[in-house]
């Protein structure tokens, strides 16, 4: 549509195009360049991205909003994930199927594997304690359903998302077919089935791992 100066926006609205892929293209090499090692400079980014540290500069001031930014963005999913399969009728469905794409997503690895390196925001607080709430309301829909073993604790999902996002070889697909077998052996040891010997130790509490977000230098 014509400006009053007789320009179009179609331009701009390019300009915002390329920025938004800009801004894609980064997020990508950050999570690669991230995940692998979480002290990397930030030029290793740029370097991945193949664009100038000006321009990834211009969208994040510095490393730890980069890293922020990555976390928040596994958390957003995490919760979308949850909230979806709660519209799931069936309840072990549910449960099954929000944890595997939240396996397949790699979530954990952005949220987990990053912790304590940034500090957080009062907006990631309170998405965090969405994402709790709507886990344990899909945990309890899973009980409620018979398929869980009744020694098994809603905290026990978090150490079977981190043991999938342990799984990494170099090749992304094989990544995935393994970590998917990875998953099929955890949840049917989380299922009920007779004769089975209590699980060993005391469970995992609440809030037993929140030290990992603290602040490291």
């Amino acid at each position: 549509m014509p400006t009053p100066s007789g320009k179009t926006d179609a331009p701009l609205a390019g300009r915002r195009a390329q920025a938004a892929r800009n801004d894609e293209v980064i997020l990508e090499a950050a999570r690669a360049v991230f995940l692998d090692d979480p002290k990397a400079p930030i030029a290793a980014v740029a370097e991945r991205a193949g664009v100038g540290i000006s321009a990834l500069y211009r969208r994040y001031a510095g490393k730890e909003d980069l890293l922020r930014q990555l976390c928040h963005d596994g958390l957003r999913r995490y919760v979308a994930e949850a909230e979806a399969a709660l519209g799931e009728p069936d309840d072990w469905a549910a449960f099954a199927g929000f944890v595997a794409r939240v396996v397949d997503a790699d979530v954990h690895s952005l949220t987990v594997h990053l912790a304590g390196t940034f500090t957080p925001t009062e907006e990631m607080g309170r998405d965090a304690m969405r994402a709790n709430e709507l886990a344990t309301a899909l945990f309890q829909r899973a009980r409620a359903s018979g398929r869980l073993r009744p020694d098994v604790v809603v905290q026990d999902l978090g150490l079977l998302l981190e043991a999938c996002a342990a799984v990494r070889v170099p090749d992304a697909e094989r990544t995935r077919q393994l970590r998917r077998r990875q998953l099929a052996v955890l949840l049917a040891g989380l299922s009920t089935a007779p004769d089975t010997d209590p699980l060993p130790g005391p469970p995992p509490a609440a809030g037993e791992f929140d030290w990992r977000w603290q602040r490291r230098e």
